[in-house]
Formats: structure tokens, sequence, C-alpha cells
């Protein structure tokens, strides 16, 4: 079952699309469908500057599992938990 409710979050940072590095001002999130992924649904995030139009933007689709990893190292690296153990 899809939520299809995306969050977003102001954020601070870069990313490098088609055209080169950008600033990045937006985070958002959503478990949905995924547009290129093949799997039922995933995690989709975008990285987005909505003041440089839909060319400033990087998405990522990741399955449920994937994304439970990818916040375990995103804590991890923050300092904030435990060692993940190996995949």
């Amino acid at each position: 079952m899809c939520a299809g409710h995306v969050h977003t979050a102001e954020v601070d940072g870069s990313a490098k699309g088609r055209a080169g590095w950008f600033p990045v001002r937006r985070a958002q999130v959503v478990l949905d469908h995924p547009y290129h992924a093949q799997m039922e649904e995933s995690l989709i995030i975008d990285f987005v500057n909505p003041d440089r139009g839909p060319g400033a933007r990087v998405s990522v689709e990741l399955s449920e599992g994937s994304a439970e990893r990818l916040a375990k190292l995103i804590q991890t690296a923050l300092g904030h938990g435990p060692e993940p153990s190996p995949p």
C-alpha cells in the first residue's frame, strides 16, 4: 500500500545533476510507486532547488530495506547510532 504523502524539509547542501553541481534547498521523501526502479513501491528521495526549475533535481528510488540500511548509515555517520551490520 502506498502512502503517497510527500514529506519535505528545507536543507542546505549541493547535488550534481546533468548540468553539473547546483545548490540543494529542499528534500522531498515519499513511499510510492517508483518511476524507474523495478519494484512495486519504493522510498523516493528528491533533492531539489525550486528556484532553479525542474533541471535542479536529483532523485533516488530505494527498496524499503535499502532505505532502512541507508538511514542507519546516516545515523552512524552522524554519531547517533551503533555501527551497522554488514549486508
